[in-house]
């Protein structure tokens, strides 16, 4: 991540952890607040997400292609207080052609997400329908 413009812009930061939970990622608060509240802009946060699902399927994937994006969920849990956010990516099925990631973001207690993101993507660009 620190590589990719865009999470230098998003002050996002990322480390390997175990199997499962393969990326812990962070967001710092600073200059991703909302104009008219104390909180995190919901955009900043879900461009977060979607980067940390990126970028852990980049790492268990052979090649350089970025995956084609078939859905996409995010949930808006609570406000996002403008403090540093956390998250977790969880690769629930991960085929030959398609991937299934969750990742959850918290800012004090994991058990308490602000947000969360589930999605599926295309792995390979050939096998993705028009």
């Amino acid at each position: 991540m620190e590589h990719i413009p865009y999470c230098q812009f998003l002050a996002s930061r990322s480390r390997r952890r175990g199997r499962r939970h393969r990326v812990a990622a962070a967001l710092r608060a600073a200059d991703r607040r909302h104009a008219a509240l104390p909180a995190i802009h919901g955009g900043a946060i879900g461009a977060f997400l979607e980067t940390a699902a990126i970028v852990e399927v980049l790492r268990t994937v052979d090649g350089d292609t970025l995956p084609k994006p078939v859905d996409l969920t995010i949930a808006y849990l609570r406000s996002a207080r403008a403090v540093d956010t956390l998250a977790r990516t969880i690769v629930t099925k991960h085929g030959r052609r398609v991937v299934n990631v969750r990742v959850e973001a918290w800012q004090d207690d994991p058990a308490r997400p602000v947000a969360t993101r589930r999605g599926t993507s295309w792995l390979r660009a050939d096998d993705a329908p028009a």
